[in-house]
């Protein structure tokens, strides 16, 4: 891990967890840094290694806030560290059986796949389902407790994941550095990361879905990510609460002193 520590929001090079990111090193607009060593993103912690879970005991953690879907985490339970503290967050417990959390049955038929998803409709799902994590009760409860529980030093370290570690992680990641004063580009530069570390895993299958006749750009739009989804959360923060603090304070009942709490924890000058 130590070739990667002077790399903010680069993977940490755990071969099985390759979503695996530490939230610190990052420059806030006014000059601070988030701290490193305190929270960390992934994708799904199972199959792992016995290699990489030392590895991932290394990290010291008290939490890991899971964000899947129980059909998600039900038959791929999360593996940690003895010890470890394993929080289910269900942030889309609402729409448990529509969205792109089931796109990829549509994938085992390419033509359809053109018909179904082309055209620009994966992309107009998954905008959908990061609005869903602004303003649906289960994501504001989750988050809510997710947010709270970092703002708690003796809660920390922590890891917070859904399954690719893209969507779900990518929005609570970008909530939480925004709030922490990293501008919008740095913030977009962290999300957009997860296309290096995730899509190599399905190179196989999209090949195969473009020798049967499917187009590369809808598996890619799938288990990618697209700077127009994150827009589509920021913009449906600034439509209902108008900056990313009143989200906290509003959406989620996080108060201002909370807020300060989070920034004191993870901010240094």
């Amino acid at each position: 891990m130590s070739d990667h520590e002077l790399k903010p929001g680069h993977s940490l090079g755990v071969a099985s967890i390759p979503n695996l990111r530490d939230m610190g090193g990052y420059k806030t607009a006014d000059g601070a840094t988030t701290t490193r060593g305190l929270v960390y993103r992934s994708n799904q912690l199972n199959n792992i290694s016995a290699g990489d879970m030392l590895l991932l005991a290394k990290l010291n953690l008290k939490n890991v806030f899971d964000l899947r879907t129980a059909a998600e985490k039900n038959p791929m339970p999360d593996e940690l560290p003895v010890g470890v503290n394993n929080v289910w967050l269900d942030v889309l417990a609402d729409v448990p059986a529509s969205g792109p959390a089931n796109l990829n049955a549509l994938l085992t038929d390419p033509k359809n796949a053109n018909t179904e998803l082309g055209d620009g409709k994966v992309e107009a799902l998954f905008k959908q389902a990061y609005r869903h994590c602004i303003s649906l009760p289960s994501a504001k409860t989750g988050y809510r407790e997710l947010f709270l529980s970092l703002a708690d030093k003796n809660q920390v370290p922590a890891l917070f994941h859904c399954a690719t570690g893209k969507d779900r992680t990518g929005w609570a990641a970008a909530a939480f550095l925004t709030l922490l004063g990293v501008p919008r580009e740095v913030v977009m530069q962290d999300y957009l990361r997860s296309n290096d570390y995730i899509l190599p895993m399905y190179d196989t299958l999209i090949q195969k879905f473009v020798a049967a006749g499917g187009s590369p750009s809808i598996p890619r739009a799938i288990f990618g990510v697209k700077e127009e989804y994150l827009n589509a959360a920021f913009d449906e923060v600034q439509t209902k609460y108008g900056s990313i603090e009143k989200y906290f304070s509003e959406g989620l009942g996080i108060t201002v002193e909370q807020q300060t709490a989070l920034k004191k924890l993870y901010l240094k000058d």
